[in-house]
C-alpha cells in the first residue's frame, strides 16, 4: 500500500500554503507536526480530496484522489468536525455508515464494534449534545474508521481529549497503523512521540523533515522547538 504525493501545490492569493510537496508513504502512523498556518489543514483537505491543488497529484495505489474508488478507501477525521446534536452517539453512526454506503446489517455490526473500541457503548442512546468534547472526539474517530479504511487521515485528533483519553486514543491509532497508512496531524508533540513511526515536518508550506525521529533526531520536542523558535 502506498500513498503518493507528487509535487502537489496550494496557493491563496499571493501566499503558496503548500509549496510543491513530494511524498511516499507506506502502511503505519505518519505524525505531520507544524505551527499553525505551516500548511498542515491545506495538506491534508488535498489528501481527501476535499481541496483541489493547484497542481501536482495525489495517488493510493495508483488510484488518483478523485475518484469514487479512492474515497472509499478513506477515513476522515477533520478539525472542525460537524456533528447532529438531536441524533444519539448510535444513531449517529448508522446515518454516517449509510452515507459510506454500508448495508444495514453491516452497519449495526460495524457501529456496535466501534463504540467498544472507543469506550462509548454505555453512552451509545445519550444525544451527542450531552457528550463532553472528548467524548465526541472520539465519536469522530469511530465514525472515521466505519468503512475500514486503508487510509485515515486524523486532523488535531487529541484537542479536547483529557490524558486518559489521549493514552486510549494513542492505542487505537498504533492498532490501525499495523497495517493501513494513518496521517495523524497535532502540535501535541507527546502524542506524536508515542504513536508515530514516521515523522513529517512542515514550515511555510514546505516539508522540512521527513524520516524516523528516534534514530536522527533524539528528543523530539527539542527539535521541533528549535525549528520553529523565530516563530
Amino acid at each position: 500500500m502506498e500513498l503518493i504525493l507528487d509535487k502537489l501545490t496550494k496557493q491563496y492569493h499571493n501566499k503558496i500554503t503548500v509549496d510543491r510537496i513530494s511524498l511516499k508513504l507506506q502502511k503505519g502512523v505518519h505524525g505531520l507536526l507544524g505551527a499553525n498556518g505551516a500548511g498542515k489543514t491545506t495538506l491534508m483537505r488535498m489528501i481527501c480530496g476535499v481541496l483541489k491543488p493547484d497542481s501536482g497529484t495525489v495517488t493510493l495505489d495508483g488510484i488518483d484522489v478523485a475518484t469514487e474508488e479512492y474515497r472509499a478507501k478513506l477515513g476522515y477525521l477533520p478539525q472542525d468536525f460537524g456533528y447532529y446534536p438531536e441524533f444519539t452517539g448510535m444513531d449517529f453512526l448508522l446515518y454516517m455508515a449509510t452515507l459510506k454506503g454500508l448495508t444495514k446489517k453491516q452497519a449495526k455490526r460495524k457501529a456496535n464494534e466501534l463504540l467498544e473500541i472507543v469506550s462509548l457503548k454505555a453512552d451509545e442512546n445519550k444525544k451527542i449534545k450531552n457528550y463532553s468534547g472528548g467524548m465526541k472526539q472520539r465519536l469522530g474517530i469511530a465514525q472515521a474508521l466505519l468503512n475500514n479504511p486503508s487510509l485515515l487521515i486524523l486532523d488535531e485528533p487529541t484537542a479536547g481529549l483529557d490524558p486518559k483519553e489521549r493514552v486510549r486514543f494513542r492505542n487505537i491509532i498504533a492498532e490501525i497503523g499495523k497495517d493501513n497508512i494513518v496521517i495523524l496531524s497535532t502540535h501535541i508533540v507527546s502524542d506524536i512521540e508515542h504513536v508515530a513511526d514516521n515523522i513529517l515536518m512542515m514550515k511555510d508550506g514546505q516539508l522540512i523533515y521527513q524520516g524516523k525521529w528516534q534514530e536522527n533526531l533524539g528528543d523530539l520536542e527539542q527539535f521541533y522547538l528549535k525549528q520553529f523558535e523565530e516563530d
